[in-house]
């Protein structure tokens, strides 16, 4: 969901890491070089899991959004991406 200022929003609520990936995962894939994802997630894992995700796909972590009513993460989607495995979005996949 875009939330008018060009902003992707994804709600992961309190999915655990692997979902919340294959959810970014796929989300990043159908947006522009340049273009933020803000995730949304309860998962107390994500501030270390989010930065290792991004360094290793290519994506940049912006950190986290200040003054959000629910804990809130910034990526800014790379030009060139690394792809993962299909199935388990941590890994690197063959491309």
């Amino acid at each position: 969901m875009e939330d008018g200022t060009g902003v992707v929003t994804i709600d992961g609520g309190d999915l655990g890491c692997a979902r919340l990936l294959l959810l970014l995962r796929d989300r990043v894939a159908t947006l522009p070089a340049g273009a933020v994802v803000h995730l949304v997630t309860t998962d107390p894992v994500a501030p270390v899991d989010l930065p290792v995700w991004c360094h290793m796909t290519g994506h940049v972590y912006r950190g986290v959004v200040s003054g959000a009513a629910r804990p809130t993460y910034a990526v800014e989607v790379a030009e060139r991406a690394a792809p993962t495995d299909p199935h388990h979005p941590w890994r690197l996949g063959r491309g």
